[in-house]
């Protein structure tokens, strides 16, 4: 990789196509639009492959009949999609089982073979090489003079953990990333260690998929959450998907979405790309479907916005049930408005004053699509507005998820059966994780209880998220960091500078269950501490452990894992949590050792401390455990007028300047966040190929570009700095002129770190402002 100035003087990074993150292609490239059911057969086809290529032919199919059973098995952990409710044997998904698969590998990474291979050889290999290795066996300590990994104790790991956090100067140089596989239990311990250390820098994957979500629903309703459970959607007359690739990213509602088609909702589906789960499935637990092929539609309109004109799309529905209601009285719950709802109004003039014209410039979507899509909200007595990263992503991703709001309130989907907000959320106990603490902005009233219920003075003053991590890195204020699972380096956005700022640390501190790029991107002292999995035992001293995990619909249950841990090395996320405590709080009054003895005594003081988890050992293991409470649901808004809130945003101008594309990164279909299962992305058609471009049709003719044509991809950053990708393939994608996409980790390049939203200080990783040009 090179660098050099651009015109601007801001600094210019380009990457080639030899920086791979999948394995090697397994032939010559192709694409052929997918013209198939999602689901069914090929799915099944897919997982047994990988099942082989794993050698879980066995293992596999054991854990199948073991996943998201209520109170004996796993929960999967994959998506926070929620578990059946009606007792399905088979509530899985193809990803969700590759990834447990992936996770139960008989590969393994002990000591001999870091002997073998140094960081800088293993820095040049690709992320699936990494990955596929196999499970982490014991901790591993950097040597700096040697390049190597070796072998530490467990003790003497800790006691480095200790004795660095100890000697710093303040403990805000310390920051305590999360990602979404952490269960509650670990989360809680996790979080009260940052704050008795006396410090609120706790970073999170929410910081970079739902803050905005969070935000939005918290100032508009005054809950952080979704509103609906599942059997909101079992009742609910019409389903709005917005930002959503299901089939992918949340498999297990294509069984939501092919149930309600049945029986009669209406779905619509707003995406730049129609993805497969936007047109037909095949339920694999369906067996009759199965065995005659037939399958099911799931959904009856789709819409293409471009990037970033959903708000737009919303503002346009919102205006057509006002014009509409001086003639139609059931347009507009006015009784849900003037009891229940402030600044309607306000909103009533914002709708107003956006002509059609402009709605259809900055949507991309003619007058004609957007009233169809008002015509199915309005004849829905009950609907749903479900939506993920495609709406979140972007600088006005609040204003965006309020707007989805404001839709809502107008016909009064809130507070009853079958209606509300339902942001998908993407990993497996995220949700979990910000309600059991991990909140770089904490509410007093909960730092208040965990004082007092805890015995420790929490620090008050707010602390760094994801971004304000990254650039302290850099700067060297931050100079331990610790990763509670994830691959920070590659999660990230503007992935050379992230590289920098983890470099500049003076420790770096990784809890995985694999060896992935965060551990070969590491601070001038490393530590690589392994820790069991989601499917494996936790044995304590007070006997087989379980932990609890919260679904994106509110739901939290037990999680008990089935298999022999990968090596009896291993420690559970809790075990790890108290150790590094201990280590670095030697004087602490808290029981860090008795709560891992027996995790009943963690949720025991999760109920003292934590709104709703009143009585959590008894409910946790009630039949599909307990949903905590939202009090928007009961018509309660705990915002300042006491009522649900319009928001009168103006219209954000998305309109891409002449010359350049509106380019979104997302995930392929073999692939879950970082970790990359095959070169194939089979519902998009593709094969043998990563780095590659979707872009429109007349996008590509117009600049003289052909299919698989090598292209130069070049970001301009809101501070005119630019970032480069180099030899990237063209595909020619049903997707709107002005728009492109490809596959993030390897896009993040593209995206950099200062263009965050001033709204949830979340990247901007799915509205790049890009040129697309012949390569070099």
């Amino acid at each position: 990789m090179s660098a050099s100035q651009d015109e601007a003087g801001g600094r210019e990074t380009r990457a080639g196509r030899e920086t791979r993150v999948g394995p090697a292609p397994a032939g010559e490239p192709e694409f052929e639009p997918y013209h198939h059911p999602a689901a069914g057969w090929g799915a099944a086809k897919s997982v047994t492959r990988f099942m082989s290529r794993e050698g879980a032919l066995v293992d596999g199919p054991r854990a199948i009949l073991r996943m998201n059973h209520e109170n004996t098995g796993f929960d999967c952990p994959g998506c926070a999609w929620p578990d059946d409710t009606k007792g399905l044997h088979l509530d899985i998904c193809e990803n969700g089982i590759k990834h447990v698969t992936w996770e139960m590998t008989r590969k393994r990474v002990g000591p001999e073979f870091f002997a073998s291979r140094s960081v800088s050889e293993l820095s040049g290999w690709s992320d699936y090489d990494l990955e596929n290795q196999g499970r982490l066996t014991e901790p591993m300590v950097y040597d700096p003079e040697t390049d190597h990994y070796v072998p530490i104790s467990w003790k003497d790991a800790f006691d480095l953990v200790g004795s660095t956090l100890r000697g710093l100067d303040s403990p805000h140089q310390a920051a305590f990333y999360t990602s979404g596989r952490l269960g509650n239990e670990a989360t809680f311990l996790y979080q009260l260690m940052a704050r008795e250390l006396g410090t609120n820098n706790l970073p999170d994957c929410s910081n970079m998929c739902h803050e905005a979500s969070g935000r939005a629903l918290t100032a508009s309703l005054g809950t952080g959450k979704g509103t609906v459970d599942l059997k909101d959607w079992e009742t609910t007359d019409a389903l709005f998907i917005i930002g959503v690739n299901a089939a992918s990213n949340a498999p297990r509602m294509l069984t939501a979405l092919a149930e309600a088609h049945k029986r009669g909702a209406r779905i619509v589906h707003v995406n730049p790309l129609v993805e497969a789960a936007a047109t037909r499935a095949i339920i694999p637990h369906d067996f009759r479907d199965m065995a005659t092929l037939h399958s099911t539609r799931t959904s009856n309109l789709n819409i293409q916005p471009r990037i970033g004109g959903d708000m737009a799309l919303l503002r346009g529905m919102a205006k057509a049930l006002l014009e509409q209601s001086s003639a139609d009285p059931k347009a507009l719950d006015r009784e849900f408005i003037d009891r229940y709802t402030a600044g309607f109004e306000e909103y009533r003039a914002a709708c107003e004053s956006a002509s059609w014209e402009e709605i259809e410039r900055q949507s991309g979507v003619d007058r004609a699509a957007i009233l169809q899509a008002a015509r199915v909200y309005r004849e829905a007595d009950r609907s749903i507005v479900s939506w993920c990263l495609g709406v979140t992503q972007h600088e006005h991703g609040v204003d965006t998820v309020r707007e989805i709001v404001n839709l809502l309130l107008l016909r009064g989907n809130l507070g009853r059966e079958g209606a509300g907000p339902s942001p998908v959320r993407g990993h497996s106990n995220v949700q979990g994780n910000r309600t059991c603490g991990i909140d770089h902005r904490p509410a007093p009233e909960f730092l208040d209880r965990l004082g007092e219920v805890c015995s420790i003075d929490p620090p008050r003053e707010h602390g760094l998220d994801t971004v304000g991590t990254i650039r302290a890195m850099h700067r060297g204020d931050i100079k331990v960091f610790v990763g509670m699972g994830g691959n920070f380096a590659l999660a990230a956005p503007d992935t050379p500078y992230t590289y920098e700022a983890l470099r500049q640390c003076e420790l770096t501190v990784q809890v995985s269950t694999k060896l992935n790029r965060s551990h070969l991107v590491h601070g001038r002292k490393a530590l690589i501490l392994p820790c069991l999995g989601r499917t494996e035992k936790d044995e304590q001293r007070g006997g087989t452990q379980s932990t609890s995990v919260e679904d994106s619909m509110s739901m939290v249950h037990l999680s008990v894992g089935m298999k022999r841990p990968a090596s009896p090395h291993l420690l559970s996320e809790p075990a790890v949590v108290a150790g590094m405590a201990r280590a670095a709080l030697p004087d602490s009054a808290t029981p860090w050792e008795w709560y891992v003895e027996d995790y009943d005594r963690i949720r025991d003081t999760m109920a003292q401390v934590l709104n709703g988890f009143e009585d959590f050992n008894r409910r946790v293991r009630l039949p599909l455990g307990f949903r905590l409470k939202q009090p928007a649901r009961e018509l309660v808004f705990l915002t300042p007028s006491g009522r649900a809130e319009f928001s009168a945003a103006p219209l954000p101008d998305v309109v891409p300047e002449p010359g350049t594309l509106a380019l979104g990164t997302m995930r392929s279909h073999d692939q879950w966040n970082t970790t990359i299962y095959s070169d194939n992305d089979r519902y998009r058609g593709v094969k043998n190929l990563r780095t590659l471009v979707f872009m429109n049709e007349d996008d590509m003719r117009e600049r003289g570009i052909a299919k698989f044509d090598p292209v130069d991809i070049t970001s301009t950053a809101k501070d005119g700095s630019r970032r480069g990708l180099n030899g990237y393939l063209a595909i020619p994608y049903d997707i709107p002129r002005g728009c492109a996409a490809g596959y993030m980790p390897e896009m993040n390049v593209l995206c950099a770190l200062g263009d965050y939203s001033t709204q949830s200080d979340q990247p901007i990783m799915k509205h790049v402002k890009v040129t697309i040009t012949h390569a070099a």
